[in-house]
């Protein structure tokens, strides 16, 4: 194949031949022109196509073996897909070539353009390394000092408080509620721009009001302080989604990734709500933890669900009640109480006091269950 050829060619077409014979490289091209002439248009004539330069130089290969031939074909063409699978296809109505019995079949048609941009991505892929290698410590330095200036620069001041904000809070449908200014300066260097600060424990009338229109995700600092703002945003908000930091970090110290999963890994407040609740029983002893479990059930009838709760009447997990056989099995020694919309069976009686569970509540219990037992079933 010249240089020219190599230049113009668009695909290679791939092709295997077997003869019952002794044949050699002549033989097959003759077969080859001689055999596809008038079974296509003239526009598709070998001979008329290799004159103009619309297939290359045909290259074969063949070996001759105990008194058989096997080799392979390979046609560089510069048509166009349709007009190179036609005459890839038209190899394969050769059956005989000089004397011989003969078999082709086309295994593949190149994509010579697709072999040379991967080799261009893998070369760019050198030179950016190469490039990146010569990035010396003080110019990376240079680049982040560039890059927290333009943090900087985005950032805005929000309402008649003047709370830090991302530049997208207002034509953003979904915001994100912080604490500080620093956690809306390193939201931003992630790309985050929709995020807005309380900028203390009480949440502003601006962030309330906020909140009515758009969809919102609470995203707090792991500890004390991130608890009692997300308390007081779900009195005086309408909070969509919570997430926090990993426990005992905040926001503003977060990576990319941590950030990432944090944003993934959101959950609907619906879900914590129990947990809001808590706080206003703190002993939540005897009766007064019976009747918080009752008022769950009443939340739960009709959905089908379960929740597993430890001892603190925090949801510990909420499945499926067709699941919550297979949940208790897996269940840590911490549970404390199983609520669920549906019956309480001797298997559950039996799973639950294995797992030291003081408490089943549910909407009624199977006649079936023989007691005493440890557990306290409680149904309505």
């Amino acid at each position: 194949m010249g240089k020219e050829e190599i230049s113009t060619t668009k695909y290679l077409i791939h092709a295997q031949i077997n003869a019952n014979g002794i044949v050699e490289k002549p033989d097959v091209v003759g077969a080859i022109f001689g055999q596809t002439e008038g079974l296509l248009s003239n526009d598709l004539d070998l001979r008329e196509l290799q004159k103009t330069g619309r297939i290359g130089r045909i290259k074969v290969n063949i070996n001759s073996k105990a008194g058989r031939s096997k080799g392979e074909i390979i046609i560089p063409s510069s048509l166009d897909r349709v007009e190179t699978a036609i005459l890839a296809a038209s190899l394969e109505t050769i059956n005989r070539v000089g004397p011989c019995e003969a078999y082709i079949q086309v295994f593949k048609v190149e994509d010579v353009r697709a072999v040379k941009r991967r080799k261009v991505v893998e070369r760019a892929k050198e030179l950016y390394k190469g490039m990146m290698d010569e990035v010396t410590p003080e110019s990376l330095k240079m680049i982040e000092e560039v890059k927290e200036a333009m943090r900087v620069h985005e950032i805005t001041d929000y309402g008649d408080e003047k709370l830090p904000a991302g530049p997208n809070v207002t034509s953003s449908d979904a915001i994100l509620v912080v604490e500080g200014r620093a956690d809306v300066l390193n939201l931003l260097r992630y790309g985050v721009k929709n995020a807005i600060a309380v900028e203390g424990v009480s949440v502003p009338k601006t962030v309330a009001e906020l909140t009515k229109n758009k969809t919102v995700t609470a995203f707090l600092d792991g500890d004390r302080g991130g608890d009692l703002i997300l308390k007081e945003l779900l009195q005086v908000g309408e909070v969509d989604y919570v997430t926090r930091a990993p426990r005992g970090k905040e926001v503003e110290d977060l990576s990319k990734d941590e950030v990432m999963i944090a944003l993934r890994d959101k959950i609907p407040v619906e879900q914590i709500c129990h947990d809001i609740v808590k706080p206003e029983k703190p002993e939540n002893k005897g009766g007064d933890k019976i009747n918080v479990l009752k008022g769950i059930l009443n939340d739960l009838e009709g959905s089908g669900n379960a929740e597993i709760f430890d001892d603190a009447l925090n949801i510990l997990k909420e499945v499926k009640v067709e699941n919550l056989y297979d949940e208790l099995k897996k269940v840590e020694r911490n549970a404390y109480a199983v609520v669920f919309d549906g019956v309480i069976s001797q298997r559950l009686i039996d799973i639950a006091k294995d797992k030291g569970l003081k408490q089943l509540v549910a909407v009624r219990m199977s006649e079936v269950v023989k007691k005493p037992s440890p557990v306290k079933v409680i149904t309505k």
